[in-house]
């Protein structure tokens, strides 16, 4: 079953990859290009200087570590009794997100996103302890999965957006900071859930995602006015 949808990925990938190739447009190389040290130096340079960057950056660190506070600690209790599911069955809880994709067709690249991002952020948890308290984990994580997708597709269309006017220019040099929030979030999230879970349990590892939300909540308020393109 694990080759089989090895193999389908794979597939899918291929797919995918062909009418990107045939589609997208040439870009020339830029006449003038830094070396390597030059380049980096201008990286640290855009992340001291553009203030931008670095609030929508530590809010994808917080949102992308609860993301992954949530999906590290789904098998967990998903494979162990009353449930006993497969990791075939658990992994086709991913297949939920799946609206979060189709819902970010109709996204901006307005705050109105980042506030709604919000209000899903603390959602998730909030509703993932009640329904654990009343023993529905299954029907909580359907709607978490609904909820967290959909956050995490509106704060990076948000900042994606912001980030991106703050140096037209700079697209290139400006993602590879961004994503070095993201991965950052993403190592911190899965240590930190593992950890809790060990010794708290579910409940422990549903209110570490509250914290975290919290936190992503506190910081996008008091910086939604100061995280501007300059």
């Amino acid at each position: 079953m694990l080759r089989v949808g090895e193999a389908f990925t794979a597939v899918l990938m291929v797919a995918t990859a062909l009418p990107l190739w045939l589609r997208l447009p040439f870009l020339p190389p830029l006449p003038q290009c830094m070396s390597y040290p030059q380049l980096i130096a201008s990286m640290l340079m855009l992340l001291r200087q553009k203030m931008v960057l670095k609030v929508r950056g530590m809010l994808a660190l917080l949102m992308f570590a609860a993301f992954n506070i949530f999906w590290s600690a789904l098998v967990l209790p998903l494979s162990a009794p009353p449930y006993g599911f497969s990791h075939t069955v658990i992994g086709a809880f991913g297949l939920v997100g799946v609206a979060g994709c189709l819902a970010r067709r109709t996204m901006g690249g307005s705050e109105i996103c980042s506030t709604y991002q919000c209000v899903c952020a603390a959602g998730i948890t909030a509703g993932m302890v009640a329904s654990v308290a009343d023993g529905c984990i299954v029907w909580a994580l359907v709607v978490g999965i609904v909820l967290l997708d959909l956050g995490g597709q509106a704060l990076h269309v948000t900042n994606q957006s912001l980030i991106f006017r703050a140096r037209p220019e700079a697209h290139s040099r400006l993602v590879a900071l961004y994503m070095l929030f993201y991965a950052l979030g993403s190592g911190m999230g899965a240590f930190s859930t593992t950890l809790t879970y060990a010794h708290v349990g579910l409940q422990g590892v549903c209110m570490l995602g509250a914290t975290v939300s919290l936190l992503a909540l506190l910081l996008w308020w008091f910086t939604r006015r100061v995280a501007t393109p300059e």
